[in-house]
């Protein structure tokens, strides 16, 4: 049923009665004077009148903002475009927003190692100087922002909006890298958009610009950074801030640098920390740049962590948006890749599970690639038509879980009551011994084995680890081969016990399918990682040095993963010291020692034991 709704004369609570009586109504009494929006199974639909580039309204301006966080003594002013139907000029029409804000729309800073630190250090040593990244050029004129999202939704009745984030562009303030600013930024151009703050044509002007064609209501997405910032604005509780769709958002920084107490780099991008990503959006006035690098990365930045340890702090707490949900409204649809090693696929399912708790209207997508990838465009219609149009599609009736399946090729997922998959049960493995070789990984334990140990090299990449048929540089126990698929959904928990012969250790873990296949997708042979500090066994806040050859006992999560492992494979889990493409890189010759007895793995199965058991063969 295809059906048109006069969006600005329903209120939003007879959203669904008012469609269903329209939709009856003869075309001649839905005043057809005007050009309204139209829906069909659930979504906005292009419609002719919209859908002509050549008659968009597109302006640009700046909203004031509540904050000084330049120390010029002004409230900063934020750089915002508009790209609207005409129709909300020529007949009134009113129509809810599609935002997306950024610090890259106006250009990064450089990605050469000499301005990326240097991870060639020991653990717990004072780490090298980095060298100062070239100041990124100012733009010439300001503009429009961005053509992100615009040929998406205003076809479907929807103005988009995009805005600099402060500090970058032709915004003023000063970056803050998950600084409170980047939270009351976007909040401040949703209360302009909504009659509650002040717009001006101009960066320092008093002529003032009204966003009254907005029906009041809008929706933000993004893509990792750009994903990251809807969440930041959902989490002040702003009115009218309906519907967000984080892509592979960064919900922590904490959990983007460190990891359990331990240095970690996102992958790909070996050296980098949180005042390197200062630098690398630091796009904005250049005549405030030495003040803003002084107060917010010299000082702020640099004085609230350090590169000699990855303890958990305040600087870090006030960085990461689990801690600030609790004014968090906006229904959320999250989406991730489980195989994302940039930012991790922890930083959504655990917002996720948070949400959940709430009582918000969530769902959760997942696919089996790389960093990025938006949910499926109905998806994400059927969302922002709910929630920022009104209309009764049931989409906060469907299944929560959306997972894109390994061996599908387009984005077309398999849906699941929830995430984990409520079928999940922790099996827990223990390994035996043999591990410099292939020693075995099952269910039943064995007591009484001799601790195994492996020598850090850091020169040795995890995969060639991984592929060696034996190595003293790892230890690697796997499951008998699966006679049918097994299915995991969740996530992976290590125990351990381990001793070190320095006071400070890396310590790095795969869970992997051999045999090892060159030239295949990663889910072909990485199900997950992890990384710890053993020096953090007690306390996320406060490691301690090791008493070399002492046994600490260590637990700590591996990222969350939902994965089909197929017939043939063996589950294998590698433990090896120094992650060459994650962790920091020390000498050689570390020796972990690790106690077999008191080490386990917990394996999210689907079907739990009895599924684990039949997968290897029942008589195993």
């Amino acid at each position: 049923m295809t059906f048109v709704v006069p969006v600005s004369r329903v209120p939003c609570l007879l959203c669904s009665v008012g469609a269903a009586l329209l939709a009856a109504l003869p075309v001649a009494a839905q005043q057809p004077a005007r050009t309204l929006p139209v829906f069909a199974d659930g979504q906005a639909q292009v419609r002719a009148g919209f859908n002509e580039p050549a008659d968009w309204i597109r302006h640009f301006l700046w909203v004031e903002a509540p904050f000084d966080s330049d120390g010029d003594g002004k409230p900063d002013r934020l750089h915002v475009d508009v790209t609207r139907p005409k129709q909300t000029d020529t007949e009134g029409l009113k129509v809810p927003v599609v935002y997306e804000t950024s610090p890259y729309f106006a250009g990064t800073g450089g990605t050469d190692s000499r301005w990326f630190w240097d991870p060639k250090q020991e653990v717990g040593a004072e780490p090298p100087a980095r060298g100062a990244m070239p100041p990124i050029a100012p733009g010439k004129e300001p503009g429009m922002i961005a053509p992100t999202e615009v040929k998406t939704w205003v076809p479907r009745g929807f103005a988009v909006v995009h805005s600099s984030s402060p500090g970058t562009g032709f915004s003023q303030g000063c970056p803050t890298v998950g600084g409170d600013n980047e939270s009351l930024a976007p909040k401040a151009v949703i209360d302009w958009l909504c009659g509650r703050a002040k717009g001006y044509t101009t960066i320092d002007g008093d002529v003032e610009v009204k966003a009254t064609w907005c029906s009041g209501k809008v929706g933000m997405t993004g893509t990792s950074y750009n994903g990251t910032l809807p969440l930041a604005a959902a989490t002040t509780g702003v009115a009218g801030l309906e519907a967000i769709i984080p892509i592979a958002p960064n919900t922590s920084y904490y959990h983007y640098y460190r990891s359990h107490g331990l240095v970690r780099h996102p992958g790909g991008y070996m050296g980098e920390d949180i005042d390197v990503l200062y630098d690398f959006i630091n796009s904005g006035n250049p005549e405030r740049r030495a003040w803003c690098n002084q107060k917010v990365r010299d000082e702020a930045m640099l004085g609230g962590f350090d590169r000699r340890h990855g303890d958990y702090n305040d600087f870090w707490a006030g960085r990461d948006y689990l801690n600030d949900l609790a004014p968090l409204r906006a229904a959320t649809l999250m989406a991730h890749a489980f195989n994302d090693w940039n930012v991790m696929p922890e930083h959504s399912v655990r917002i996720y599970a948070a949400l959940k708790q709430k009582g918000v209207p969530c769902m959760a997508y997942f696919h089996q690639g790389g960093h990025g990838g938006p949910p499926p465009l109905a998806l994400r219609n059927r969302w922002f038509t709910r929630f920022l149009y009104g209309i009764d599609n049931g989409v906060e009736k469907d299944p929560r879980s959306w997972i894109v399946r390994e061996d599908v090729s387009g984005n077309e997922p398999t849906a699941y009551a929830d995430y984990p998959h409520p079928a999940a049960v922790p099996v827990v493995l223990h390994p035996r011994a043999g591990g410099a070789a292939i020693g075995e990984l099952l269910a039943d334990a064995l007591p009484g084995q001799k601790a195994e140990k492996l020598v850090d090299d850091v020169a040795i990449a995890g995969a060639e680890l991984a592929k060696a048929a034996t190595s003293p540089h790892r230890l690697l126990y796997a499951t008998p081969p699966l006679v049918e698929p097994l299915h995991l959904s969740g996530t992976c928990r290590l125990t351990v016990r381990l001793a070190s012969s320095k006071p400070a250790t890396n310590f790095s873990v795969w869970l992997v399918q051999l045999p090892w296949t060159d030239g295949g997708r990663i889910t072909d042979n990485v199900i997950t990682r992890g990384w710890a500090d053993p020096q953090n066994h007690a306390s996320q806040r406060q490691g301690e040095p090791l008493v070399p050859g002492k046994a600490y006992d260590l637990a700590f999560d591996l990222q969350p993963d939902d994965q089909m492992l197929v017939k043939g494979k063996r589950i294998g889990l590698l433990l090896f010291a120094s992650d060459r493409d994650f962790t920091l890189w020390p000498a050689p010759g570390t020796e972990l020692t690790i106690d077999l007895d008191a080490t386990s793995l917990a394996l999210p199965v689907v079907g739990g034991e009895a599924a684990f058991r039949k997968a290897i063969g029942a008589s195993r």
